[in-house]
């Protein structure tokens, strides 16, 4: 009889090595590095009650005082500078990425539909492209490309058009001395408070509930290319849901990652493989 040998397998490596992911394993690297970091252990979970109470007194305040309390503009600078100082260079550089993986994926969509729209432009290669309304850019772009849409067939064209999936190298200024190293989730729960306060109560609703569109995304992508692929990643939030009284970062972390999965689909199709072949050592 074979004796019994007890497995101690890791968490984390089984997540590196899972052959279902469709991600780079530099990224998929990148990504558990964040998720094994300190602060995501032992202080997302206070920050993210702390962040979810504030903004929700907050959003109860703007109703009886419902203006600006804050530009625009400090509202991009207090970001960039928190970045900058508390927040580890992985981090940022997973959060630059974010906003160059949705502009891909939306110029995808306008470049392969008859869409009366030019592709847009927002794709920040540092952290100060963060800034000068990039977050408000980012989502207003979700918005303009759906209802540019409206009454355009979507089936999938002759030819597909791949042009500019590409990933720039993305300066996330690894060089600079940080008093904290924050993972990119206790990172949103902060930066979710200033945006609460600089945004309208309308504007702060019509960015949250941009997340919602994932799933629509996904099917006008499976529609364009023909490819039920990304109906797997649909996550069941009905865009017609509409419910600004969510956990925020959460949505938004996960919405980061159902669009580097559709993001590496669309690299896939144009190149016959998942982009996994870049090393990277495990420890």
């Amino acid at each position: 009889m074979p004796e019994f040998v007890r497995s101690d397998p890791s968490m984390w490596e089984a997540i590196y090595s899972d052959p279902s992911v469709p991600l780079d394993r530099s990224l998929v690297r990148l990504i558990i590095d964040d998720q094994r970091r300190l602060s995501r252990r032992w202080l997302y979970p206070i920050v993210r009650v702390f962040s979810r109470v504030l903004v929700a007194l907050i959003s109860i305040v703007k109703r009886v005082l419902p203006f600006r309390w804050m530009p625009l503009r400090t509202m991009d600078f207090l970001c960039v500078w928190f970045l900058r100082h508390f927040v580890s260079p992985d981090a940022v550089e997973l959060l630059i990425r974010h906003f160059v993986v949705e502009t891909n994926l939306v110029n995808f969509i306008i470049r392969n539909t008859s869409v009366p729209m030019e592709p847009v432009t927002l794709r920040p290669e540092t952290l100060a492209g963060l800034g000068d309304s990039a977050v408000v850019e980012h989502d207003v772009n979700v918005y303009d490309v759906l209802i540019a849409l409206d009454g355009v067939p979507l089936t999938a064209p002759a030819a597909l058009d791949f042009t500019q999936l590409d990933i720039p190298w993305l300066d996330a200024e690894r060089h600079q001395r940080r008093f904290l190293r924050l993972d990119i989730q206790t990172a949103l729960c902060f930066m979710n408070i200033p945006f609460s306060m600089a945004l309208t109560l309308e504007e702060y609703r019509r960015a949250v509930h941009s997340i919602r569109f994932d799933d629509s995304f996904m099917e006008i992508l499976a529609l364009v290319c023909d490819d039920d692929t990304f109906r797997h990643w649909k996550l069941g939030g009905l865009s017609l849901w509409m419910d600004s009284n969510v956990d925020v970062p959460r949505m938004v972390y996960r919405h980061a990652l159902v669009c580097e999965y559709a993001h590496a689909r669309l690299v896939k199709l144009a190149g016959g493989a998942y982009p996994r072949e870049t090393p990277a050592a495990f420890d």
